[in-house]
């Protein structure tokens, strides 16, 4: 067998392997074996970093998180990612930013628009106060200062200090040092996560995954309440649209995410009657961004676990970066004349990450075709079409100057062709819905 052939059998099979949920479940019941051996408590990490808007968003739910569940709460400053796991730094920075604005009602918390970020000395001073809080004092005092930075008032982190102390900025350097290696030794590279029994949870919109595992642990000390962030609901309320509005779908054949919200992504648009229009892109990898084992483990994981929580089939997986990828996207421009581009695009993700078929040769390729209702024999003169290339740049560009770069990706417009909503990932479909929601009810009245 090629090596290279070889290479991606191994990794597809590992990772098949892991997203299985008697897999999740033994990783689970041995650290909870782990833990009471050893007489521990429920301990969570939390690691928060002052100037990102996702870590505030975290920050107005960690005094509630302590009260409700059983748990040993220990709090770490941490830099931003770093590295080739922040290839788009300063896009990540005003995506944050404008994504938490977005979806802080969905979650009954808050965060004003803020086009630029906080003020360097105001996150100095905040990082300073933070560091030198103990451990039952971090989760209050981290939303009032949290509140104050973004709100570039300086006076109030001024009595706060007073109040709280702050050690020197050497001393807090150090701390954020620590935090961050912390984080690193644990293998992850953000910041509002959230780390429990050896999984990580990414800030509210993730822990609903960290609240159901504590309540099946017995943590909960309000069993049967509703969780503290459950994930938003996509509901349209009984309206839908005729075709005023469209739908933009960014996607890869390569991503996880892409893979587990395909197919309800189509479902949501033609239940709601919005013009659904699908824009590939070439997954990241392959256009040069880079990415590291930690990243890709964790997203490989992450998605496992949200199909789960979805109801929907995922990880049965052949990897199809690289040639696979190419060859299906080869056809995309054909199967689109034919009426057939989006029975393409899910028949290629359901095959490569459901079904585990091997889409680098005919045999798996067949498969998808035809499986997408097409014809195997009429696509092979469009096998070498590499008019995909272009179409495929010019839908990243879009991506781009709409201010995302991955995917999935969506792009609500108007009528008149104007973005409503432009956002990133498979956890933002609810966002999209209350958008559309919030628009035909407008257009109603």
């Amino acid at each position: 067998m090629d090596p290279s052939h070889l290479l991606r059998w191994m990794t597809s099979r590992l990772m098949t392997r892991l997203s299985r949920p008697a897999a999740g479940a033994a990783r689970h019941a041995k650290a909870e074996r782990v833990r009471i051996k050893t007489g521990s408590p429920h301990r969570v990490d939390y690691f928060h970093q002052v100037d990102e808007a996702y870590s505030h968003l975290t920050a107005q739910l960690l005094a509630r998180l302590v009260e409700r569940y059983d748990i040993a709460l220990h709090c770490h400053l941490v830099r931003g990612q770093e590295g080739r796991n922040a290839p788009e730094p300063e896009l990540l920075s005003r995506l944050a930013r404008y994504d938490a604005c977005l979806v802080a009602p969905g979650y009954g918390l808050s965060f004003a628009e803020h086009p630029e970020p906080p003020e360097a000395q105001h996150v100095e001073m905040a990082t300073r106060i933070l560091a030198a809080q103990p451990p039952a004092d971090f989760p209050p005092v981290v939303l009032a200062v949290s509140e104050a930075v973004w709100r570039s008032d300086g006076a109030t982190l001024e009595r706060l200090a007073a109040d709280h102390g702050m050690v020197t900025p050497e001393e807090a350097s150090a701390a954020v040092e620590a935090g961050t290696a912390k984080r690193r030794k644990l293998k992850h590279y953000s910041g509002a996560m959230f780390h429990y029994g050896g999984e990580w949870y990414w800030g509210v919109d993730r822990l609903y995954h960290l609240e159901e595992r504590l309540a099946a642990l017995s943590a909960d000390r309000r069993q049967g309440e509703p969780l503290i962030a459950p994930r938003p609901a996509i509901d349209l309320a009984g309206q839908a649209d005729q075709g005023h509005y469209s739908l933009e779908l960014y996607a890869s054949l390569r991503s996880p995410y892409t893979a587990m919200v395909f197919d309800r992504a189509v479902a949501f648009a033609e239940e709601s009657g919005v013009t659904l229009n699908l824009r590939p892109v070439l997954p990241m990898v392959m256009r040069g961004v880079p990415a590291t084992r930690e990243k890709g483990m964790y997203i490989f994981m992450d998605a496992a676990r949200e199909a789960r929580a979805a109801g929907v089939p995922y990880g049965n997986f052949y990897d199809p970066i690289g040639d696979p990828a190419r060859r299906c996207y080869a056809l995309y421009p054909w199967a689109a004349t034919q009426g057939k581009g989006v029975q393409l695009f899910s028949s290629f993700l359901r095959h490569a990450f459901v079904l585990g078929v091997n889409t680098n040769n005919d045999r798996g390729l067949r498969k998808v075709v035809e499986a997408a209702g097409l014809d195997w024999s009429a696509a092979q003169a469009h096998r070498h079409d590499s008019t995909w290339e272009t179409l495929l740049e010019e839908n990243r560009l879009a991506m781009y100057g709409a201010g995302l770069w991955g995917v999935p990706s969506f792009r609500l417009l108007d009528p008149a062709g104007e973005t409503l909503l432009a956002t990133w990932g498979q956890d933002r479909l609810w966002l999209v819905a209350h958008t559309l929601q919030t628009a035909l009810a407008r257009r109603a009245s």
